[in-house]
């Protein structure tokens, strides 16, 4: 019997700060596209908020950087008109708290437009910035409205929890024809991780598993992911093994892994930022029961912050947030070993 000869290629990998990637994205896309631009406040001088644009604007100047007055209403408007007209924006909130105040040009415009002219307009726009808490910044900057938007037909909506899927899944969303709200979080622009180096793309709408596991399957995405995987490591000390998906994508939101794993580990633990009332979760909850409910061996169990607003109070804000020991009891509680 001869020998066969295998070859791998080993993709180069460089360490980047999540703010990094944006900004690799961003820019690298801004090369391949003159029709691309970024607006915001202090996107420009300033390098960015979170310093997400550093750099940007010595290299692309003033007419593809545009720093912005505090108008989230008029600047998103202005991002829609010319994606109308055949450019493709990216609009920064400096936080998604703010896109409020530009929330009819998003759900209105932006998400119907496409329909509304028989299909003769697309609207290739991508709006970026933090979502959910960011520590002690009370109850007006510490929303998450990832179901709000999700639940808008017309919207694709990003939610990336590390540098390499954020890179990935940004330059697919401004290369999208349609409009990606695509949420980032204040929390993890610092955060470090193994980025690909070169070109590469990450399709919108494809959940990634984390973790494999056999017991017990925890949905999540953005930053709250890291209490799921706090919590998968406390448990495998027992014996219990936690398969992690990460959605990466809110919508279009990929079932099909969901029920794949479910069909597995037969027990659903969904973990996830946002007030209880109506969220991602519970579509899932829904969605699961709907067409897996034969593989399931215990009732989902989802975990939300308090239905309260985010208080300031370190002390009420680290009861009002869910955290690993909530995801441990979840995955106890689904075994039947609470």
């Amino acid at each position: 019997m001869g020998t066969r000869i295998f070859t791998f290629q080993i993709e180069k990998m460089k360490t980047l700060q999540f703010r990094e990637a944006v900004q690799e994205a961003m820019s690298e896309e801004m090369r391949r596209d003159e029709s691309i631009y970024l607006m915001g406040e202090e996107v420009a001088e300033y390098n960015g908020a979170y310093k997400a644009s550093k750099g940007m604007l010595d290299e692309f100047g003033p007419k593809r950087v545009i720093d912005t007055p505090i108008s989230e209403m008029g600047f998103s408007g202005i991002g829609v008109g010319s994606a109308m007209n055949g450019n493709r924006p990216i609009i920064e909130f400096m936080t998604f708290n703010f896109s409020l105040v530009a929330i009819d040009q998003i759900i209105n415009n932006a998400a119907k437009m496409r329909q509304m002219s028989g299909g003769q307009f697309n609207i290739p726009i991508v709006f970026r910035g933090p979502t959910a808490s960011a520590g002690q910044l009370s109850a007006t900057h510490s929303q998450a409205f990832e179901s709000w938007y999700a639940n808008c037909p017309g919207l694709k909506v990003v939610v990336p929890s590390n540098p390499a899927d954020a890179k990935g899944l940004l330059k697919s969303a401004i290369r999208d024809d349609d409009p990606v709200i695509f949420m980032e979080s204040e929390q993890m622009y610092g955060d470090k991780g193994e980025v690909p180096e070169g070109e590469y793309l990450i399709p919108i709408g494809v959940a990634d598993v984390k973790r494999k596991g056999t017991d017990v399957t925890i949905v999540s995405f953005g930053k709250i992911i890291k209490e799921a995987y706090a919590a998968a490591e406390a448990l495998a000390k027992d014996g219990i093994e936690c398969e992690i998906i990460d959605l990466r994508t809110v919508r279009p939101l990929d079932y099909k892994t969901i029920y794949e794993s479910v069909k597995k580990t037969n027990r659903l633990v969904i973990l996830e930022e946002a007030w209880p009332f109506g969220n991602v979760a519970t579509e899932i909850t829904y969605q699961v029961q709907n067409n897996a409910f034969d593989y399931l061996d215990a009732p989902i169990v989802k975990i939300n912050t308090a239905d309260t607003p985010a208080p300031y109070s370190p002390v009420l804000l680290k009861e009002w947030l869910p955290n690993s020991e909530d995801v441990v009891k979840a995955v106890k509680k689904v075994l039947y070993r609470d």
